[in-house]
């Protein structure tokens, strides 16, 4: 029986306090941060104070399409572009075309989930990616 990769309590945490430490640095701004598992649930969820709603909202949802879909938001965005697709196509009113949601995956390329920054615009993607890296996960 094999047993199938995933985001553990600790890897979610090294995510979110590096995430966390860079949009605090000076001239930061406040974020909303969301890890999902590969199906979209929910497995950490972090604000930091005077986050707007909207941030909150969608970092959950970039986490979720970067996990559904296998692959990071800026590039599923890209990719719908090139189609001349939009994210309601698909029929999941919880997708989104928005930068900011990084795909997790194991070393052997499994997807294990997702991390979404919500609320930092051109730096959420770069943020999720800082996460991402100190999950430590390797590949």
């Amino acid at each position: 029986m094999s047993e199938k990769p995933f985001i553990d309590f600790d890897q979610a945490q090294a995510a979110m306090k590096a995430i966390i430490e860079e949009a605090t640095k000076p001239g930061g701004m406040p974020v909303a941060i969301s890890i999902v598992d590969d199906a979209g649930n929910m497995v950490a969820y972090a604000q930091m104070d005077h986050v707007r709603l909207y941030a909150r909202r969608h970092a959950f949802r970039k986490a979720y399409t970067a996990a559904i879909m296998g692959m990071d938001t800026g590039a599923h965005g890209e990719q719908l572009k090139e189609r001349g697709r939009t994210v309601s196509d698909y029929g999941d009113p919880s997708l989104t075309p928005g930068e900011g949601g990084v795909v997790v995956k194991s070393r052997d390329g499994i997807i294990m989930g997702g991390i979404g920054v919500g609320g930092y615009l051109i730096r959420d993607e770069e943020l999720a990616m800082i996460g991402l890296n100190a999950m430590n996960i390797g590949g």
